[in-house]
């Protein structure tokens, strides 16, 4: 269960969002296209150039986890991004 499932609200961070992509093989442009948020939002955002605001954080956060993964929250261990279980690779 994602954290946007179960209630929790994760603001999540520049650098979980390339590693989301990542996973997913997708592109900035491709992650553009599925969140509505603008390319030099997006490329500004992942550099850690801005801080944007939460609706356009939460439109890339819903696009990732729609696409196939999950995002953890900082426990202790770190905040992180992984693949859904039964997600494709």
């Amino acid at each position: 269960m994602s954290a946007s499932e179960n209630g929790t609200k994760l603001a999540i961070l520049p650098e979980q969002c390339r590693a989301a992509r990542a996973l997913l093989n997708l592109s900035q442009d491709q992650l553009v296209a599925l969140s509505g948020v603008p390319k030099r939002t997006l490329v500004r955002f992942e550099a850690a150039e801005v801080k944007p605001q939460m609706r356009t954080v939460d439109a890339l956060q819903r696009a990732l986890e729609a696409a196939g993964v999950e995002f953890i929250a900082e426990n202790g261990g770190g905040a992180g991004v992984r693949l859904k279980r039964g997600a494709p690779a």
